[in-house]
């Protein structure tokens, strides 16, 4: 697997894995906007190029967010989503920020268990941050040292 900066020429692509994945997906502009931000847009591709994930990461001062990440459907529950998340910490820690933090919603019960194994931890709760098909939904804060 390669990781490397996304492309706007990419946005076609992560589109389609973020609606793939998402109930309530980012548009267009929310990631061509972190692009020309300047945050750290990564995809992560195969060796044959094939896109298969991505993750969108803010840097303020010695803190990471990260604000997005997904691996395609068929890419899942093979490791795929663990490899993408340790490279972004990597690129934290490379970048001399000292801790990360995250919000997933309360349902992900996945993403939940991923963030954890990954030595997160609750760290607060926004409620009714999501949107859901019945209402709101609430958001875990974790986070964790880098």
């Amino acid at each position: 697997m390669i990781l490397r900066a996304m492309k706007e020429s990419d946005l076609d692509d992560v589109l389609a894995i973020e609606r793939a994945v998402h109930a309530h997906p980012w548009t267009l502009g929310n990631f061509s906007d972190a692009l020309r931000s300047g945050y750290a847009c990564k995809v992560y591709e195969t060796d044959a190029g094939a896109l298969i994930g991505y993750a969108v990461m803010m840097l303020a001062v010695d803190e990471a967010e990260l604000l997005n990440i997904a691996i395609a459907s068929s890419q899942q529950r093979q490791g795929q989503g663990r490899m993408l998340l340790g490279e972004m910490l990597a690129l934290a820690r490379k970048k001399e920020m000292r801790r990360m933090v995250l919000e997933v919603r309360a349902s992900n019960a996945s993403a939940i268990a991923l963030y954890r194994s990954a030595g997160f931890s609750d760290i607060g709760l926004r409620r009714d941050y999501y949107p859901g098909h019945a209402g709101r939904e609430d958001a875990i804060l974790m986070g964790r040292g880098l």
